[in-house]
């Protein structure tokens, strides 16, 4: 698997974790009547379900990919806040990312 594809796959995965997570958290918070939020939890569930199943199915060392996903997973779960649920990141939060996506970059690109 080429590094493309591989950072492709990571950025579903992330994608789908994060998305997974927002729709339990809407449907944790919904007004709207039982069986619309159980019908919520249950796309949240199977949205992280197919997360578990695509970062896990491909021969990877997780582990050694795992700088570049937790960086991945920041930056995704910042723009999911801002589009789905209008939260912008403050400075704590920016700088904090910032060191996220420096050690997941340390992670990858440090050869020994």
């Amino acid at each position: 698997m080429n590094n493309l594809a591989i950072l492709a796959l990571l950025a579903l995965a992330a994608t789908l974790e994060v998305g997974g997570d927002a729709l339990a958290r809407i449907a944790l918070h919904s007004q709207a009547v039982p069986l619309v939020r159980l019908g919520l939890f249950g796309a949240a569930a199977l949205v992280l379900f197919i997360y578990g199943v695509s970062v896990n199915l491909p021969p990877w060392d997780f582990g050694r990919l795992l700088g570049v996903y937790v960086s991945l997973f920041f930056v995704v779960a910042q723009l999911i806040n801002l589009l789905a649920f209008g939260v912008r990141p403050g400075l704590p939060v920016l700088a904090g990312g910032a060191l996220i996506v420096a050690g997941g970059m340390l992670m990858t690109f440090w050869r020994a």
